[in-house]
């Protein structure tokens, strides 16, 4: 079972649908018990960073999931839930994250519009298991902010618009993904699926 973080921001049936589509079942909770018992752990999130994290912190459930993410249990965070995983951002003021992968958040510095909205392609800096078998790297993007100041080795992919910026990183079991893999059609499900696999390797290993 996939635990699906409800803190009241993100696409968090959409996520669920795409998980039982792929064949798992994933459970909607903001229950600490569940945290501990899922396989693995998604975190996505729509909207502001300040508000996101004051609601996920509302909920009394970040020392859970840095536990469960200490002991190696698979952790995703989608879009603003990948953005969360940082130190800092930068959006409307100064505010921390939760720390679990070195970078800040910062907006789009460009002239093309803002936010960035639509498909792009991916380019692979570093192979892990999350994008296994998945050959056309074309993901569906909504955000105006992105991580910076990351480590190179944390780099998963990058992409372009304007310039480069992070798609994606990876630190141990912890990913996180700029792009919508909810939104992103048989890719986003290849995603998910390769997701939950490391979520029962996990289950098999705990």
């Amino acid at each position: 079972m996939i635990a699906v973080i409800d803190y009241g921001m993100g696409n968090l049936r959409s996520v669920q649908k795409a998980l039982e589509f792929v064949g798992e079942k994933a459970l909607i909770t903001d229950n600490a018990e569940d945290l501990r018992k899922a396989d693995g752990i998604i975190l996505p999130g729509v909207g502001a960073f300040k508000d996101a994290m004051d609601a996920l912190n509302a909920t009394n459930l970040t020392p859970v999931l840095k536990e469960e993410i200490e002991k190696g249990k698979p952790f995703l965070g989608i879009c603003l839930g990948m953005q969360m995983l940082f130190d800092k951002s930068y959006e409307d003021g100064e505010y921390d994250g939760l720390g679990l992968v070195k970078g800040e958040v910062v907006r789009f510095d460009t002239q093309l519009k803002v936010p960035h909205i639509g498909w792009n392609k991916l380019t692979v800096r570093k192979s892990t298991p999350l994008f296994k078998g998945i050959d056309d790297l074309n993901f569906y993007f909504v955000h105006s902010y992105h991580a910076s100041e990351c480590n190179s080795e944390d780099v998963e992919t990058t992409c372009e618009y304007d310039y480069e910026f992070v798609a994606s990183v990876n630190k141990g079991n912890v990913w996180g993904v700029q792009f919508h893999p909810e939104k992103s059609g048989d890719t986003g499900l290849k995603l998910l699926k390769n997701f939950v696999a490391i979520c029962k390797e996990y289950g098999l290993k705990a």
